[in-house]
């Protein structure tokens, strides 16, 4: 069974930023590293559900605009001193393509 979502080209997302899906239950926040990695997570920091997708990414974290937590894009755990986590899902690129596969959370929290 295919459980991959089209969601854009992976040009249309810039590099060290996201795009934001909506679902009926979340925001899903697609991210793209500098070298063109991609990660989905839940669009909220654990700490006070600030929209990781407006964060600075470097790396494979990114930054939360309201109090610096940093979120790893591959577990989405809070990093440093910082404790919590947020749900990720599988997210691949094929043919220039980024899917996401929303019906298996890669990390529930």
């Amino acid at each position: 069974m295919n459980d991959w979502t089209r969601i854009a080209p992976l040009d249309e997302i810039p590099r060290l930023g996201a795009r934001v899906i909506k679902t009926d239950t979340m925001e899903i926040a697609v991210f793209r590293t500098s070298s063109d990695e991609v990660f989905a997570i839940n669009n909220a920091c654990p700490h006070k559900q600030g929209p990781l997708s407006e964060g600075i990414v470097h790396g494979h974290a990114v930054t939360c605009p309201l109090h610096n937590w940093n979120i790893d894009l591959a577990s989405g755990e809070a990093l440093g001193p910082d404790e919590g986590c947020t749900n990720t899902f599988p997210a691949k690129v094929d043919d220039g393509i980024v899917y996401i596969d929303l019906k298996h959370s890669a990390r529930a929290c």
